[in-house]
């Protein structure tokens, strides 16, 4: 049976969708202004490198592992408490450890550029 040995002590935001608006046939989403706060553990392990076109670079990624919560899900974008203007993106759906409705891990993506 899986058990969390680090425990959950970083604090971070979620901002879920509230809506969604189709602008010029575009899907855009409108998150939440005021987020949730939840506690997890934010691992980075420096990266994931990445190869486009011929160069190398390394995308800033993180595993996120929390208690479970069904409103955290592939839409939502997530900070640190500490760094709120830091966001990211889940990467894929959210995967509820062993179908236990307890634990809660997914992967983030950092988002850059304008959107």
């Amino acid at each position: 049976m899986y058990e969390e040995k680090d425990g959950y002590r970083v604090p971070l935001y979620c901002y879920p969708v509230e809506k969604t608006e189709k602008i010029n046939g575009v899907t855009k989403k409108i998150y939440a202004k005021e987020p949730f706060l939840f506690f997890g553990s934010f691992k980075s392990y420096g990266g994931t490198d990445v190869e486009t076109n011929g160069v190398l670079s390394v995308e800033d990624t993180a595993t996120v592992k929390t208690w479970f919560r069904p409103d955290i899900n592939s839409d939502c974008k997530i900070a640190l408490a500490e760094q709120p203007k830091k966001q990211y993106e889940i990467m894929g759906e959210p995967e509820d450890i062993e179908q236990r409705h307890k634990y809660l891990s997914f992967k983030i993506k950092r988002i850059k550029g304008a959107r």
